[in-house]
Order: C-alpha cells, then sequence, then structure tokens
C-alpha cells in the first residue's frame, strides 16, 4: 500500500512542498494529493495591484503539477482529525474525508479584525483573491461615479503600505488615507521613514498616525482619538489571523492558532503532521517565531520536506535555515524600500529606496512565481524509494 501524503493548501509554502516530495520520492511508494480551495496559485504578495486594477497571473493548479504525479483536489478544508487520520473537505459534490499518512498543514492566514464592529460588514481586504477582485470593483465604481471619492487604508505595516501607494498610483483620481496606530512605518530605519514619508507625499497619501480604529462605518472609519475619516472604500490591513481548524482538530497550537512545530517543522503534539507557510509556530535561528512572510513559507517549506524524505527514506535530516533578513516593500511600480533587518528582527540603519528596490521586489517576485510554477525543476532526478520500516533512531536524527 502507498504511502499517503496530503497537502492543504497550494500557496507560497503548499505548493513548494506538493513538488518537492513529487520529485524527491518513488512513485511507487507514495501517492501525494493537494487540496485547495482555488482552482489557480495565488499570488498573495500582488494582490494589493490586482486591487488596484492591474492584471496578474493565475496559474492553474492543474498546469502547475502537470506531470508530477501530484493529483489536486479542489476543494475547502472543513476539518481535520488527526488521531483518525483524516480530513474532511467541501466541494461542489459535497465533499468527503481524505485519510493521510503524512499530513502537510499549508492553509495561511487570513484578515484579522481584532474584533472592531464594522469591520467584518463594511470593510474590504486584500488578504485572498475574491476579496481583493471586491476591493477593485468597489474602486471601479468610484472611478466610474466621476466624483473621486475617499479610500481609507487602515494598518501601516508592510500590507498597509503597498496597498496605499498601488491604489494612489494606480488611481490618482481618489483621495488616499494611511492610518497608522503609532508612528508611521516606525519598525523601519529613519532613512527608510524618511523615503516612505516622501513617497506618500509624491503619491498624495494623507498619513493619519496615532490613531486607533474602534470602528468601521459604512461611509466613515472612527478613531480612538475622535477623529471621523470619511471613508467610500475602506481597506483593512491591520493584521492576520489563522483559520481555527488546527486548534478544533485537537493539534497543539499557540494562543493565535498558529500549530507548534520542533526544529524540522513536525507537530509536537502529532508526529505525523507538518506545519509550514503562516500556519505554523517556527521559532528562527534567532530565537524569534518567523513572521507571516513568503521568505518565512519557503525555509520552513524545505525544512518540512527535508524531514519528510529523510524519515519516510531512513535517512539524516538535514537543518534549513530559519532565518528573516530584509523587508522589501513596494511604494507602486516605480519606488520602493529594501531594509535589512539584524539577528534580532530590528531595522538596519542602511536601506535601499527607489527604482532599484523596485526591481529587486519585482524580481523576487518573478522568481516566486516561476519557481512554484515549476515545482521540480532543479531537484535531483534521483527518486528515493521508502524504507520499509524506518529506523527510530533515523527518525528523530538532525544534522547539527
Amino acid at each position: 500500500m502507498k504511502h499517503r501524503i496530503v497537502v492543504l493548501g497550494a500557496g507560497y509554502a503548499g505548493a513548494h512542498v506538493a513538488g518537492t516530495l513529487a520529485r524527491r520520492l518513488s512513485a511507487e511508494d507514495i501517492e501525494i494529493t493537494v487540496v485547495n480551495a482555488q482552482p489557480d496559485f495565488v499570488q498573495r504578495l500582488r494582490l494589493h495591484q490586482l486591487a488596484a486594477g492591474q492584471r496578474i497571473e493565475a496559474p492553474s493548479l492543474a498546469d502547475v503539477f502537470a506531470g508530477t504525479g501530484v493529483r489536486l483536489r479542489p476543494a475547502r478544508v472543513t476539518a481535520v482529525d488527526p488521531e483518525r487520520r483524516v480530513v474532511a473537505v467541501a466541494d461542489a459534490d459535497g465533499g468527503g474525508e481524505l485519510g493521510y499518512d503524512t499530513l502537510v498543514y499549508a492553509l495561511g492566514s487570513h484578515v484579522a479584525d481584532h474584533g472592531v464592529p464594522g469591520v467584518a460588514e463594511h470593510a474590504f481586504d486584500v488578504a485572498g483573491r475574491p476579496s481583493a477582485l471586491r476591493l477593485r470593483e468597489r474602486l471601479d465604481r468610484l472611478g466610474r461615479r466621476g466624483e473621486g471619492g475617499n479610500v481609507v487604508v487602515v494598518g501601516d505595516g508592510l500590507t498597509g503600505i503597498e496597498t496605499a501607494t498601488e491604489i494612489a498610483e494606480s488611481r490618482p483620481g481618489l483621495s488616499v488615507t494611511l492610518v497608522a496606530r503609532g508612528e508611521l512605518a516606525e519598525r523601519l530605519s529613519a532613512g527608510a521613514r524618511r523615503h516612505l514619508r516622501q513617497a506618500c507625499e509624491r503619491l498624495g497619501i494623507t498619513v493619519h498616525e496615532h490613531a486607533g480604529v474602534e470602528a468601521v462605518e459604512e461611509a466613515r472609519v472612527l478613531c480612538a482619538d475622535g477623529t471621523a475619516l470619511a471613508s467610500d472604500a475602506t481597506v483593512w490591513t491591520a493584521g492576520f489571523a489563522v483559520s481555527p481548524i488546527a486548534a478544533i482538530g485537537g493539534l497543539e497550537v499557540t494562543e493565535d492558532g498558529r500549530i507548534v512545530v520542533d526544529r524540522t517543522m513536525r507537530s509536537v503534539s502529532h508526529p505525523h503532521v507538518y506545519a509550514v507557510g503562516d500556519s505554523v509556530h517556527a521559532v528562527g535561528d534567532n530565537g524569534l517565531p518567523l513572521p507571516m512572510s513568503c521568505a518565512s513559507a519557503g525555509y520552513t517549506g524545505m525544512q518540512a520536506t527535508a524531514a519528510i524524505v529523510a524519515r519516510l527514506t531512513g535517512g539524516k535530516i538535514s537543518n534549513i535555515k530559519l532565518e528573516y533578513l530584509a523587508n522589501h516593500i513596494s511604494l507602486g511600480r516605480r519606488d520602493g524600500i529594501l531594509q535589512l533587518v539584524d539577528d534580532a528582527a530590528r531595522a538596519k540603519p542602511k536601506y535601499m529606496g527607489g527604482r532599484k528596490a523596485a526591481r529587486v521586489k519585482a524580481a523576487i517576485l518573478r522568481g516566486s512565481l516561476w519557481a512554484t510554477s515549476h515545482p521540480t525543476f532543479g531537484l535531483p532526478k534521483r527518486r528515493r524509494r521508502l524504507a520499509a520500516a524506518p529506523d527510530a533512531s533515523a527518525v528523530n536524527r538532525v544534522a547539527a
């Protein structure tokens, strides 16, 4: 009987893991199934561009995995039962259950409303393709109205900065306001903050600092300082959260719902489950949790893949570096910021700004898309056979 590997989610992390496992393990011994709610690969790092009105590629996952032996199951994950080793899914035909021997949990994250009244009812977000398209339709309607409009972006993290600058550049007829809880982009270096302020001034973005948001209404945003910001489209970018599926299923999770794992991305409570991407609470080499990011998805995906291959074939597990080196921020299509960070995740004084930084960010996005669209390229052609009975010592042996 073949060893069944089920990968939940085909974002940057899940697609990489599925493709790599398919190339490294013999099809005579394994079968790999990827479950994903969308039939296409979503470039989440570019959803703010999609919302602003630009054309963003969305390769078909059937094409991505063609010829790899990976089975694609277009469906929504509704539950995980790690005791029975089954996953419940829902699709157009009603869904059902999938059994597994090894599970890779890569369901990613969604926007977090933090309990602020009105966010769910009135705010837009760019955390998923459907929601980004919904925002795009709203901005289109404002443009057709011919009277301009007010767009309020709540949250000055990387997503908020990129969203505000992209909309302001792509739709100059709209008035854009960026709301920051503290000082604008306070985690960047002083030079990078100055560069960002200059970009906001150039694009006509109003920055409202030191303003927590108490409520979102249909036509305005209410701030804790008493300010009421008129808004025809409120975009909520004030953080992300993970699905409660892992916690409900009984996996050990952190307070925010991310799966607790060991150094190899294996669940500490259920050793046949691995977690990667935004869904995992992975401690980096600096002793700090890795942030939710594309870079973290890559590192955790590579580590989980190395561990799964080694454990199934009786080999030695390699340690993949778990580090976070920089923030790459686009400020529209012709400007950007590359901010390096130190081992404590603090911004270094030096940064790169302007067109060169924008080109670096664009190259990273192109590389991520190409790598995802070619999941088995450059991997060893020799496919390993599974060990008949994996040695218990090999299962837990990790390279120093």
